[in-house]
């Protein structure tokens, strides 16, 4: 068969990685790792499953950089939150930033690292691992930008940064289940400012 007829290694003719990536991102936003199938994910592509694997390896290796692909554009709002020169505005920002994301339309409810490993088997717990790194990166995040401004003294001494990070983590982990479950930006942007008046003063 003329290779000129014959896509590299299984893709098809004019494929698209970014879009495909983005379809796969997609379905396991929505469904959660473990309960989306290579049948779906190749629906949902547009491609077959010799093109999945000749393009990102296995579903495990498409999990990942799917994961990588969220966290570059519709999971940004925690790298954008932490250019706030204040841990109190990068705190907000983030609260406010991911009750418009998690609700906004166009894509399912929610957060993929917070949601995207949800009930998942021992043999998928690196799943859940990797997730989990990308929450915990977060999460200190928060705290060291609270230790800088309990060192500068924008903050009381007696703040505890760890705990304070780990409550708003918890804020954020809970709104985006809230929004799974129907929650409207506007109930989450009240669940902000509830969260924002424990703030430390």
């Amino acid at each position: 068969m003329s290779t000129a007829t014959t896509a590299t290694k299984g893709r098809p003719r004019g494929f698209d990685r970014d879009r495909a990536l983005e379809a796969a991102l997609m379905e396991f936003w929505r469904h959660g790792y473990e309960a989306t199938s290579i049948a779906t994910l190749t629906k949902a592509m547009g491609i077959n499953p010799p093109s999945l694997y000749a393009a990102f390896g296995d579903k495990r290796k498409l999990f990942s950089a799917a994961v990588q692909r969220y966290a570059e554009t519709h999971g940004d709002y925690g790298s954008r939150a932490l250019d706030q020169p204040t841990a109190r505005g990068v705190v907000e920002t983030m609260l406010r930033l991911a009750a418009t994301e998690y609700t906004g339309a166009g894509h399912p409810p929610g957060c993929l690292v917070i949601d995207g490993a949800t009930n998942t088997s021992e043999a998928s717990q690196d799943v859940s691992e990797e997730l989990r790194a990308y929450r915990e990166d977060t999460k200190q995040a928060i705290a060291d930008r609270i230790t800088a401004d309990v060192e500068a003294g924008t903050l009381p001494a007696k703040t505890d940064a760890p705990a304070l990070a780990t409550f708003y983590a918890a804020v954020i982990q809970g709104m985006s289940t809230q929004a799974r479950d129907g929650a409207s930006e506007a109930e989450l942007q009240r669940v902000a400012d509830m969260a924002l008046a424990a703030w430390p003063v």
